[in-house]
């Protein structure tokens, strides 16, 4: 043995602070792709309503948002829903 002590569980595991900080560092980047997402999706969304309305169609769709509607609570149960027809809104406006 080389005499040494082994390392202590503290010098292993990070403090609260750090931990704290460096997740609250990673939800802001997830926030920012996230509201970056959004606005792409809101301008594909403005490219999809042009072309519906410019070909004599109506401007929403509301086969397509009940499709939207039903992945997000899918995926994320009834917040999912109420995320869904926020995102619908911002993207299309009010109905």
């Amino acid at each position: 043995m080389s005499g040494t002590a082994a390392p202590t569980e503290q010098e292993h595991t990070p403090d609260a602070e750090t931990v704290i900080a460096g997740g609250q560092q990673r939800i802001d980047d997830l926030d920012a792709r996230i509201v970056a997402l959004i606005r792409e999706r809101m301008t594909v969304s403005a490219g999809i309503q042009r072309a519906r309305i410019e070909s004599g169609g109506r401007r929403v769709h509301l086969a397509r948002e009940m499709e939207v509607l039903a992945r997000f609570r899918g995926e994320l149960g009834r917040p999912g829903t109420t995320l869904a027809m926020t995102l619908l809104e911002l993207c299309r406006g009010r109905v």
